[in-house]
Parts: structure tokens; sequence; C-alpha cells
């Protein structure tokens, strides 16, 4: 493929040599001349594990030129790779006025074609950026509408500094939108040696997931450094410690524990949050990120209060009190924390667990559920249909497969608000809430 790279810096650079290497003829575009004159000379601009070595190839064998003609650049190209900067300023916000130049002027050039043009954006944008910014660049620079005059797609990159072309041919994964087939076309031509799961998806969560990648490593990152930290203090290995916690991919290591939802509860995770920080400033640790997670958790309750809140009505029917489904243990169970809220501003309630009886209830399990629903036992019903049959407002709490089957019957006045995403809403006739969705 003819393919022009807007920016040469680390990501421009990296995915230049790299599709070169692949056989790809490549022109790449900057405004630094200094930056045009090393690749030209078939020198990198920048410093990187074995880009060296794949840029003097390229521009031996005639695969890779550079230029500071962007419409030259467009005319002689089929698709663009926009891998421009994204810097932060001052306040954190996004600087776009690269990015927004880039598109500028490509949708300037391509007004003076005829041909099919597709532009790549690659850079990191949040959510949106593509739909109320880039978009609206290119078509009014342009005078053509994306998907039928030019062709656009958001193509994230997962380049880690020093491992970034072993990181392009071996990627974990590729993902990318596109606003038209031809356009889908040439992206899945261009990756077609790679072996990794190619993703399509819409263009707000193809640049999502760049995101939610990036503050989920810095997380770990930071995660791991407080367990550090903490190991240190108790005079204990840390990297025993989390060598051995990483050898669990079951739970650790692993997608479990990782779909947004409803809160934790149980008689596990809240106290041992609470044990190990508690720990913490008896060292005199600072561990914001592990001091975060109850806080964090508080809040998650807060929202799900608030959605049956603000449906406004009075009888409420929870399906699923405890903490999860298949067990009936309500310690810190975050449906009883709302259920004592919604009594406590008058609100009429049902509940139905099927896993829940009264005379099963022990020690601190029983100690907790009547220091917060002190009269439970008049609030219990032996039938689901009977806590349909009442509540103006139906709230699913966990996933327990009964669950699944009392939507298909409940009134069609009944609003449902859904913590476990059991449901699929285009199944369901009722008026639908889910926490995260």
């Amino acid at each position: 493929m003819r393919i022009s790279i807007f920016g040469l810096g680390y990501v421009g650079t990296v995915t230049a040599g790299c599709l070169a290497r692949a056989g790809h003829t490549i022109v790449g575009v900057d405004i630094d001349p200094h930056k045009v004159a090393l690749i030209a000379s078939g020198m990198t601009p920048v410093i990187e594990d074995k880009i060296a070595e794949l840029i003097a190839d390229g521009v031996s064998a005639g695969k890779l030129t550079a230029t500071d003609n962007l419409g030259k650049a467009i005319a002689q190209s089929e698709l663009s790779l926009v891998c421009v900067g994204t810097p932060s300023r001052d306040n954190g916000s996004l600087d776009l006025s690269y990015i927004e130049r880039v598109c500028r002027q490509i949708g300037t050039a391509s007004a003076k074609s005829d041909h099919f043009h597709t532009v790549v954006v690659r850079s990191t944008v949040l959510p949106g950026t593509s739909r109320d910014v880039l978009l609206p660049l290119l078509e009014e620079t342009s005078g053509k509408r994306a998907g039928v005059g030019f062709g656009y797609c958001y193509n994230p990159e997962f380049l880690r500094e020093g491992s970034a072309v072993d990181d392009f041919f071996k990627p974990p994964k590729t993902v990318f939108s596109a606003s038209d087939t031809a356009s889908a076309e040439r992206l899945r031509k261009l990756y077609e040696e790679l072996d990794a799961p190619f993703i399509e998806t819409n263009t707000e969560t193809a640049e999502m997931v760049k995101y939610t990648d990036n503050v989920w490593h810095a997380l770990k990152i930071g995660f791991a450094n407080e367990i550090g930290a903490l190991c240190k203090a108790l005079e204990l290995d840390s990297h025993g410690v989390m060598n051995i916690f990483c050898r669990d991919t079951k739970l650790n290591i692993s997608p479990a524990y990782l779909r947004p939802g409803f809160a934790f509860g149980g008689s596990c995770l809240p106290k041992d949050v609470r044990a190990l920080t508690y720990r913490g400033r008896q060292l005199d640790l600072d561990l914001p990120i592990l001091a975060a997670v109850l806080p964090s958790n508080e809040l998650q309750i807060a929202r799900a209060y608030r959605m049956i809140q603000a449906a406004g009505k009075r009888r409420i029917g929870i399906f699923g009190l405890s903490f999860k489904a298949g067990t009936d243990d309500l310690r810190e169970s975050p449906m009883v924390i709302i259920a004592e809220r919604l009594l406590g501003t008058g609100h009429e309630m049902r509940i139905y667990d099927k896993n829940l009886k009264m005379e099963g209830l022990r020690g601190s399990n029983l100690a907790f559920t009547l220091g917060r629903l002190p009269h439970i036992s008049g609030l219990l019903c032996d039938s689901a249909d009977d806590v349909a049959a009442f509540a103006e407002v139906v709230v699913i709490c966990n996933n327990e497969p009964e669950h699944r089957e009392i939507l298909g019957g409940l009134p069609d006045s009944a609003i449902v608000i859904d913590f476990a995403r059991i449901a699929n809403p285009s199944h369901i006739r009722n008026e639908y809430h889910g926490i995260c969705w």
C-alpha cells in the first residue's frame, strides 16, 4: 500500500520503519526539517531498539522517504496515518492544536483530489474527539462527507518505549473503527500479517480503550509500589509476595473482577482493605491508592441509591439482598446499606432472596443484618411473584439465574434497575436502567 505518515516523532517513526519493513511504500511528513532530513538520509530521529536498522533498510530499498510537503504526500498515498502528539496542558486537558492543524491540512489537500483517501488517526484522544472535532474539521476543509468522499478510521497504538518494534509486529490486539467498508478493508490489509485479534468497534469505544489500557497500567504500577512500600516497612520481600500474587491467573491476573457493575461487599474484602490501610497508617505510610478503595466503593453504592431515588416511586422490590449470588452472607452487602437508606427516606419495600432464611442467620451475619435492618423479617417474601406484583421499581442486585426469569413477567408499568447486568435491555419492554451502561 502507499501510505503517508504525519508526525515523525516516536510513534510515527516506529510505524514508518515497521510498515516499510512489511513492504509498504511510506512517505513520512513532518514540519521539522531536521526530522525530515534524518529520515531522508536513512537515520532515525528517535532512540528505540531496532528502529535504526529498519529506517536505514527502508530508505535503502526505496520504501521510505520523508517530506515537509503535505499536499504531495496526500497525492502519493491512498491512506494516511496521523501520529502527531496530543500533549497535556497545565490544567491536564489535551492540547489538540497539532492534530487539528494536520487534519485541517489533510482536508484541504484532499479537496483538490478526486480519489478516495482514508485518514487513520493513531494519536491518543479522548472519547468524542473524532466525532466532535476531527471529523467536522476534515469534512469542512475537504468539502466531502466521511464515509462517502473520504474514509475515517480511529486506530490507537499500543507501543511501549523500549520494545516498540516488537510491540508493533506482535501486538496484544489491533483495535479500530471505520466510517465505511472500504476503509475497514484497507486497515485489515495493512495489518493482515499480524498475529493478533483484530477488533472493530465504534470510534468512541476505540478512543476509550487506549485510555483504559494506559490508566490500568499506571494503576498496576502504583498498586505494586504501595504493596512494596508496605512490605519494606514490614521487612518482607515485596518481589516474593508479588511473584506469588501473579501466579494466580484465575482471579488476580485475569478478566475476573474487571467488569463494571455493583459495589463489593461480604466478610472479606471490606475488612481486609481496612486492616491493610490501618497497618499502613501505623507504619506512617501514605498509601493513597489503597486508601481510596473503600471510598470509591462507597461512591458506587451512592450512585446505585440515587438511581433508585431518581425513579420517583415509593414501592421498591429488591431481588437479591446478599452481597453476591449463591450465598446468604449479608455482611457489608451494599444492598443492605441501600435498603436501610431507602427505608429511612420513607420507601416501602419487599425483598426476595432465595438463599436467605432468617432462621439460618448466625453470629456476625445476623448482627450486621439486624443492626442495619432490624425489621427485616417483615420485609422478606417467600415468593418472587409477590415482590414483582408489589413493586413499582424492581431492583436486580445480583446475578442469580432466577432473576432473569422474573424480568419476563413484570407488569408493564414497573421500572427495572439492574445492578448485575443480568438483562439485555433490548429484550425488556419495561423502562430499564443499568448502573454502568
